[in-house]
């Protein structure tokens, strides 16, 4: 059941809503090694992505995925480079304090978040801790975010500029996850079965950005940003007490 919710969770980030995706890996962790989760819903994330780049082919930023990607790839080469030297929990550690203090500061202090164009710099050092952390627990949104949702885009473009991004970053962490080992015959057998409750994620997803009003939009993922980030903290906090 927890596997078909996460499923469901990353279909609609695809839609649009992409906070909700982050969800997944920690629903799933609740029950399995949190590197187990994460291989089984690579595929997942993929499949999802297909529907999410048919629904968003002209809606996009391209300025916003040159500055990120290059970064990306060097993140998700990082992350393959020392998959076995860092935990998941002082990933998800990290990952939540960035995410955390960002929603924070948006909420609090609205008003010192103006509004900002790509640039190289931030966008190589952004996308870097993007792509380090989606391929370590797929919970490269809250760094991704806090690089573009300054730039105020509109709701549709920031939703398909999210999911071109991601779609990028998860088919090139195809091949150090299965250099891993992470894409074995039982995630994948697993990871078909969850397609059909992403697929109509996907769905639902597009129904909701279309019906939340573009203020709202932002409250509502700033504040996910935030719920999530604290639940990371929680969880990588154990790296602490272990």
């Amino acid at each position: 059941m927890l596997a078909v919710i996460a499923a469901l969770a990353v279909g609609i980030a695809k839609g649009g809503l992409s906070m909700v995706g982050m969800i997944s890996v920690p629903l799933m962790a609740l029950t399995m090694s949190p590197v187990t989760a994460a291989g089984i819903l690579l595929p997942v994330y993929i499949i999802s992505d297909i529907g999410g780049l048919i629904a968003f082919r002209r809606s996009f930023d391209r300025r916003v995925l040159v500055t990120l990607l290059p970064g990306a790839i060097a993140g998700i080469g990082l992350g393959w480079a020392t998959a076995h030297l860092v935990s998941d929990d002082a990933v998800m550690l990290i990952v939540g304090l960035i995410g955390a203090v960002f929603a924070l500061n948006a909420l609090i202090r609205p008003r010192l978040g103006a509004m900002r164009g790509p640039r190289w710099r931030a966008g190589t050092i952004w996308g870097g801790i993007a792509g380090y952390t989606s391929f370590v627990s797929h919970s490269g949104a809250p760094p991704y975010q806090i690089y573009v949702q300054p730039m105020g885009l509109a709701s549709g473009v920031y939703a398909g500029t999210t999911t071109v991004f991601f779609a990028i970053v998860n088919a090139v962490k195809l091949i150090p996850y299965a250099a891993l080992g992470q894409l074995n015959p039982d995630n994948l057998q697993v990871a078909a079965i969850l397609c059909l409750p992403a697929i109509f994620g996907v769905w639902l997803g597009l129904q909701l950005l279309r019906i939340i009003p573009q203020q709202l939009f932002y409250k509502l993922i700033t504040w996910g940003l935030l719920l999530v980030s604290l639940k990371l903290i929680w969880d990588g906090a154990a790296v602490f007490g272990a």
